[in-house]
């Protein structure tokens, strides 16, 4: 690993903003100071511009194994290092379903190989593999997954007697998809008996309503305080359930914490008249109420941290009716500079975004010596432009699929150099390959 200098840059950390140069050696950060004057094997002139903790994403969906026509942990890895994503966690519905030690081993080498960005992967649950679920690794695997809803890859956990021995005997983080089945298969007989095969996308958040999502949120909740479980619920999409966690207890104490999702801050139940299937996700992207409701809840810190769901799938798996195209969109590449576009509309400040981002998901996963610009820490870093506007298109995105839900949209901020555990992945607008990242630890 080689040396680098970061001169003058405006370093975001922590709740502050300051002036300093930071210096990276053999992958970690070595020194921060307002002026240091060493030879580096690179210097980066970073006046004007602002150096943010590398954004860690708790919540991917890569495709690989099994779903490599829609991505692959290489190409999204890519995507999301452009993006100053510089560590990412990944979701076992793929196929196989990650369900097995074995299969969540299998993962991890496929990652070593190919990844430019950090990586963790969840160990999935089911209704019947409680066994291996228990065998997992706390220092080296970022939590356990369970469905309780179904989504892509249909691992629903519906088994109650299942879902307590899971709550009861889990010993780590348990990520939760939380939709209630029965409520939303209710709902789209329902709108079928209306409308028979021919339900359109704006029916999508009727069916996979607000009654569903908090419904199992609310039962979720009741588990983990009932086993005192560490409950982490994932892509909030209803201003309701903001109001089952609480923010007055630090972050590092805190049992049950919640994550809210970029697509959830930007799009409303209006954007479907023009984005279709493309904001088609699962659960449903809301009302404007809603929208709103969660980012007052990541502001006052009932939402702890802000990740993406990225789930690419195929243009033409999108472009079907609605009833047969896919949930889910690519993300990663755009989530930053999505965050920071509110930032500039005054909705969020540069420290809450670095908190959310970055802060926050090291804090609630308990990672080891990432997540903030500290001494003595991995060098993962964005370095970002404020004020280089630049537009989404087919030319400029580095999915595998190709397409993205901002396509068309311009964004004021641009991520100039994307540094991972000490080397540089990114800069200006070139993927510089040739390093892989890191397997996540955790101090548990």
């Amino acid at each position: 690993m080689s040396s680098i200098l970061i001169k003058s840059a405006t370093v975001v950390n922590e709740n502050k903003q300051f002036v300093a140069d930071v210096l990276v050696n053999d992958g970690f950060i070595e020194r921060i100071d307002k002026h240091i004057d060493v030879k580096a094997d690179k210097e980066i002139t970073a006046d004007g511009l602002y150096l943010f903790p590398g954004c860690i994403d708790d919540q991917v969906h890569f495709r690989e194994p099994g779903l490599t026509h829609k991505a692959t942990i290489y190409t999204e890895s890519r995507a999301a290092v452009a993006g100053g994503i510089t560590s990412f966690m990944e979701m076992p519905n793929t196929v196989p379903n990650t369900l097995t030690q074995q299969l969540l081993e299998d993962k991890y080498q496929v990652a070593a190989r190919t990844s430019l960005a950090n990586y963790s992967f969840y160990m999935g649950a089911s209704n019947d593999n409680l066994d291996e679920v228990l065998r997992t690794d706390t220092a080296n695997v970022c939590g356990i997954k369970v469905f309780m809803g179904s989504s892509t890859g249909n691992m629903l956990v519906d088994n109650p007697n299942t879902l307590e021995n899971i709550f009861a005997q889990s010993p780590m983080l348990i990520a939760t998809h939380c939709e209630d089945e029965a409520t939303i298969k209710n709902n789209l007989a329902h709108y079928k008996a209306l409308y028979g095969e021919n339900i359109t996308v704006s029916l999508h958040p009727k069916i996979r309503s607000e009654e569903a999502c908090y419904l199992s949120s609310s039962i979720a909740v009741e588990l983990a305080k009932k086993h005192n479980t560490r409950l982490h619920i994932l892509h909030i999409s209803t201003e309701k359930e903001t109001h089952l966690f609480g923010n007055a207890t630090p972050l590092k104490d805190k049992r049950i914490t919640a994550e809210a999702c970029i697509h959830h801050l930007w799009f409303t139940d209006k954007d479907y008249e023009t984005k279709g299937n493309f904001i088609k996700w699962n659960p449903a992207v809301k009302t404007e109420h809603d929208r709103d409701g969660i980012l007052k809840a990541v502001l006052d810190g009932r939402i702890d941290v802000i990740a993406t769901d990225h789930a690419p799938h195929t243009l033409e798996e999108k472009l079907q009716p609605y009833l047969q195209a896919p949930s889910g969109g690519p993300l990663v590449q755009h989530a930053l500079p999505a965050m920071l576009e509110l930032y500039h509309q005054g909705k969020i400040s540069l420290e809450q975004i670095a908190e959310k981002m970055a802060h926050n998901v090291a804090d609630c996963f308990q990672i080891e010596k990432r997540g903030f610009i500290r001494e003595g820490y991995w060098a993962d870093l964005a370095l970002v432009n404020l004020n280089d506007p630049w537009k989404v298109n087919t030319d400029n995105i580095l999915y595998k699929c190709k397409w993205s839900p901002f396509e068309g949209t311009t964004f004021q901020s641009r991520i100039v150099t994307t540094i991972i555990s000490g080397n540089v992945v990114w800069d200006n607008g070139q993927l510089i390959e040739g390093t892989s990242g890191k397997r996540l630890s955790f101090k548990r």
